[in-house]
């Protein structure tokens, strides 16, 4: 394969709400060890979205321009001297943070703790919304053949997924509930049903949400209400017949949502497990006492470690999550901005932008109308879970 006459067109993000498409030069091999790749599909993550509205996350802040996204999959165009697992027009799901390989937590098996995480579309470094991109080999992940480029662009999602599901180590029985039911909430439902578990609760304040919720892996909803934490939690546990067990044995936070978070610790059983994988505020007001007396586990959950790219192309290959259904539509490249807005609206699950070298004519699947009251209303609950 050949980038001559092909396009670099990159999505810039400039400073909050300023955006800007760029030509820039086709990266080059710097290692024997890395690959260079056509990006063919980016999807949107919440946190792509914070940044273009807000301009930092955590002390992540954006000084200069920088290209966003991170969820993406590609064909391998070229690859270094020393690369022997891929070759020249492998299609690849990209892992898009890169580790040293070298400090405590990569060599105990942690990379995703590494403090020199170089992390696409994380300040100060460039994402994947571009046309070519550079990658260690061992990053890049050769798809099936029965998965699609377009399932390949998902599977960063449902790494993160996998991840925060492997941190509530749930087994086969256990019931399971999920506060928010956005693409990574869905995901999470998706993978502890293939786990076992026999009920999945899914949570969100917005019905619709629910309601694809339960077509897609829920066994049970319940669509939250603006009452205390400690009502909607014993509302909940009725309603998903969890009384007997005093709780959920597992309840994740997919939402960063300080209501959510609250009413978790008083959803989940004693001796359950509590595993916080959405981000939003940095301090919160916290139902300690909840936590204590229940003696209840608690654990963060941070990207995706050793093993979790594989496993979410495996769930994919073998049919178990069909990550196609999160999919509302595919735009073209120049319509990015727009499409931006319309996951801003809160109005959709998933939506691919194709690579500035994809031919796709009109954004395939999608009204790209944005109504920019919802899109305000959402934009002011915040969250993302990578």
């Amino acid at each position: 394969m050949s980038t001559e006459g092909q396009s670099n067109l990159s999505f810039v993000l400039n400073k909050p709400n300023d955006v800007t498409f760029v030509e820039k030069p086709v990266p080059k091999i710097q290692s024997p060890h890395d690959v260079l790749v056509q990006v063919n599909y980016t999807g949107i993550c919440g946190s792509d979205v914070h940044y273009w509205v807000h301009g930092a996350i955590g002390h992540f802040v954006v000084k200069d321009p920088m290209v966003l996204g991170h969820e993406s999959a590609g064909t391998v165009v070229s690859v270094g001297s020393a690369v022997t697992s891929l070759k020249a027009g492998d299609r690849v799901a990209l892992e898009p943070g890169y580790p040293c390989r070298r400090c405590s937590p990569c060599l105990s098996g942690h990379y995703n703790l590494c403090p020199d995480m170089r992390f696409a579309a994380t300040p100060p470094y460039d994402g994947t919304l571009t046309g070519f991109w550079t990658a260690p080999s061992d990053f890049c992940y050769k798809l099936p053949q029965n998965v699609s480029l377009q399932e390949g662009a998902l599977i960063e999602p449902l790494a993160v997924a996998v991840h925060i599901t492997k941190q509530a180590n749930i087994t086969p029985g256990q019931s399971v509930v999920i506060m928010g039911a956005g693409p990574v909430g869905l995901l999470c439902g998706a993978v502890a049903r293939a786990y076992g578990a026999s009920k999945v609760i899914a949570v969100d304040i917005v019905q619709s949400k629910l309601d694809f919720a339960k077509s897609f892996a829920a066994t049970h909803t319940y669509l939250s209400q603006r009452v205390s934490p400690e009502e909607n939690a014993r509302n909940l546990i009725a309603a998903a017949d969890l009384t007997e067990n005093g709780g959920a044995d597992c309840v994740i936070d997919a939402s960063g949502a300080e209501p959510s978070i609250q009413a978790s610790l008083h959803i989940v059983r004693m001796g359950g497990t509590y595993v916080q994988g959405g981000m939003g505020k940095d301090n919160i007001t916290f139902p300690i006492m909840a936590l204590c007396l229940k003696e209840v586990t608690a654990k963060g959950s941070f990207r995706y470690g050793s093993g979790d790219y594989k496993l979410a192309i495996e769930l994919v290959a073998s049919g178990k999550v069909d990550v196609k259904k999160l999919v509302n539509g595919v735009v073209p490249f120049k319509s990015a901005e727009e499409a931006f807005k319309k996951v801003k609206e809160g109005q959709v699950i998933k939506i691919l932008i194709a690579g500035p070298n994809e031919k796709v004519e009109a954004s395939e699947g999608l009204d790209t109308s944005v109504d920019e009251t919802k899109a305000a209303e959402n934009a002011k609950l915040g969250g993302a879970c990578c």
